[in-house]
């Protein structure tokens, strides 16, 4: 059977799927249904929403859509990110939910029907779950060694510790939370040549992470969803939390107001497209699978085309009140740190170490540093910072915005440094940390989903012992994440980070959307979501998958491979003696681990491929030689119309 005559997607009705190759019993093919003969299902709707919310919220709402929303035009941003959401985000992720919804599998399972000749893009998803799953779960751990360190008063990264009565001089030329983060939680290297010894501490962490994980999904969705209820609804009452909390505190309103003013001139950059596509792709979790083995479990008549919409712009609303939070608390602590700068010039200008001329004098009151305004200070220096004779320096408020507010800085140093000086710094700072994990934690069993429930559909052995399955992922996934907790381990995080999973889940992407609309062909795929749903969706849909979306994704796929050869790949290092980081090239070995990651994570799309190939040309080649066989022994028994139509032939064979 051609590719273009394939079968429509499987109905209610049926239980076989003849086009993808059959079930394995763990390497010994066997005739049988692809389908489990009984699939779990959602106990209820909100089971589902909860475990698909969960899954696309984590902690990239937290820490990297609020940077990039600062760093590239605010309010533009936001547009831009909600145009490229709808026009590409939305459609892929009503892909990925009806292709799953239908046909009741896994990821492999699923590209596997759609194109055998593309199986490998089931395989690939899971390698770069696993990646994800390795380095995201030291994640967790550094939030339950912090979380760990919250209680007690104060905190221990409130102030620099002292060696006797001089205060530790790596303390003093950073700041106590940016020590406490490189010296205390990680113990880091000057760089990621020097391994340096476990982190005793964070191998523990890791380890109680990994068992929270394997107890929340041993028996599936049905443990993984208890946990869920609380994991996925308790990030959002600490978000409202802190955000009350911070709009009182003075300098909300300031980080707020550059969080969102527009510069819609960056709509001229490329890359801003880049960014803003790129942050679509993986705020919804594109490629991984999860999606797919999320909504495997779903009825047939569910309406995966509403539960795209909604899933995606709860999971945009997130991003915009966590971006508020973060924005109002460090608008709160760079005020409080301007302030300190003003106070100190001013106090200066009170104790007359600055002698000024008459007409350089500020019109505000200097003899009392605390009530000077930022507003009438900055005035006066900008008027008179080229005649001022003494070293009064500026207080910019965006600047010290700017500080540590991407990535793991931004949870561990800058919203930390936030925290101690709230009232009832302890509480603060262990309700956010206890968020941290559950966004985390949420994540972590979609993405571990997304590796169990493929490897489960497509081997029988392995669908009888999903507990087995379930702790052996787990226990190679801490023993392989030991490579994280070295001292050299924050090195390790940032690479897997941005080169294990980037280019790989877009090749993935590019590999599904190329399947569903041209080799299954779009139309195809819409007839069968009008059989599944008893209505047809926008035609609309037709021409985003095959033009806009496939062109989106190769444009994003060039791009990203464009920026990798013209900019040297760089890491962020803490180096001890200057107590700053430095931005460093990756020395020749580590190019070559993270070139192979990249490498083994899209090694399954060609491999599937080729044996896509020679299976069916082993086929053939067999069926020709059974037609010989029996066309010789049976020419005078059986009509060569009956051989023609392939009834004389063994079924394994058919």
């Amino acid at each position: 059977m051609s590719q273009m005559e394939k079968q429509p997607l499987p109905t209610d009705d049926d239980d076989k799927v003849e086009a993808a190759e059959p079930e394995v019993d763990c390497y010994a093919p066997e005739q049988g249904s692809s389908e489990p003969a009984s699939r779990a299902g959602w106990n209820s709707k909100i089971e589902y929403f909860l475990a698909q919310v969960g899954f696309s919220v984590g902690l990239g709402n937290v820490w990297r859509f609020p940077y990039l929303c600062h760093q590239n035009g605010g309010g533009a941003f936001l547009l831009l990110y909600i145009l490229l959401m709808l026009i590409v985000g939305i459609p892929l992720f009503f892909l990925e939910l009806a292709a799953g919804q239908a046909i009741r599998q896994g990821s492999i399972g699923v590209w596997k029907y759609i194109s055998p000749k593309l199986s490998g893009i089931g395989y690939s998803s899971c390698v770069v779950c696993f990646f994800v799953a390795l380095y995201y779960n030291v994640i967790l751990a550094w939030s339950l060694y912090y979380f760990g360190n919250s209680f007690q008063y104060p905190l221990p990264w409130e102030q620099c510790p002292e060696l006797g009565n001089i205060t530790v001089k790596e303390c003093k030329s950073s700041s106590p939370t940016s020590y406490f983060w490189y010296r205390k939680a990680l113990d880091v290297t000057d760089s990621i040549d020097e391994m340096g010894s476990f982190n005793v501490y964070i191998v523990g962490c890791l380890l109680l992470a990994w068992t929270i994980v394997c107890l929340g999904m041993f028996k599936g969705i049905k443990s993984s969803v208890k946990v869920m209820y609380f994991s996925s609804i308790f990030p959002y009452v600490v978000l409202i939390c802190f955000l009350i909390r911070g709009l009182l505190q003075d300098g909300a309103s300031e980080g707020i107001a550059y969080m969102f003013y527009p510069k819609l001139e960056i709509w001229a950059d490329v890359q801003v497209w880049r960014q803003a596509a790129t942050q679509v792709f993986f705020a919804l979790g594109l490629g991984f699978g999860s999606i797919i083995a999320y909504s495997s479990y779903n009825p047939k008549n569910n309406n995966c085309h509403r539960d795209a919409f909604t899933v995606s712009f709860i999971n945009f609303l997130t991003s915009v009140l966590a971006t508020l939070v973060v924005f109002a608390v460090l608008g709160f602590r760079a005020k409080k740190t301007v302030m300190a700068c003003v106070s100190s010039n001013v106090q200066k200008l009170s104790e007359h170490s600055c002698v000024l001329d008459t007409h350089l004098l500020p019109t505000f009151n200097y003899s009392d540093p605390g009530s000077v305004a930022l507003e009438d200070y900055t005035r006066w220096l900008e008027q008179n910072e080229h005649q001022l004779p003494c070293n009064i320096t500026a207080c910019d408020l965006e600047k010290e915005m700017q500080k540590g507010v991407e990535g793991t800085g931004l949870a561990f140093i800058a919203f930390t440094e936030a925290m101690t000086l709230l009232p009832g710094s302890p509480f603060w700072s262990a309700l956010f940390f206890l968020m941290l994990l559950n966004l985390g934690l949420s994540t972590m069993f979609g993405t571990m989903e997304g590796i169990l429930a493929p490897l489960r559909d497509r081997f029988k052995c392995l669908s009888k012992n999903k507990t087995k399955l379930t702790i052996g992922s787990c226990i190679i996934g801490f023993l392989i994440g030991l490579l994280f907790t070295q001292r050299c381990g924050n090195y390790f995080v940032t690479m897997f980070d941005d080169y294990s999973a980037t280019l790989p889940l877009i090749i993935v992407v590019v590999f599904e959307t190329f399947s569903v609309s041209w080799l299954y062909g779009a139309d195809r795929f819409l007839d069968d979501i009008e059989g599944m749903l008893g209505w047809r969706p926008p035609v609309i849909y037709k021409y985003l998958w095959k033009y806009v979306c496939l062109l989106a994704m190769l444009g994003l796929l060039g791009a990203t491979i464009i920026g990798m050869f013209i900019k040297t790949p760089t890491y962020m290092a803490w180096n001890q003696e200057t107590a700053s980081e430095d931005h460093l090239p990756y020395p020749g070995w580590a190019l070559a681990v993270l070139s192979l990651l990249i490498i083994f994570a899209m090694l399954p799309v060609p491999v599937g491929l080729v044996h896509s190939v020679v299976w069916d040309r082993r086929r053939r080649t067999h069926r020709d030689t059974e037609t010989g066989h029996y066309s010789i022994v049976s020419t005078d028994e059986t009509p060569m119309s009956e051989l023609d139509n392939g009834n004389a032939f063994p079924a394994s064979v058919s």
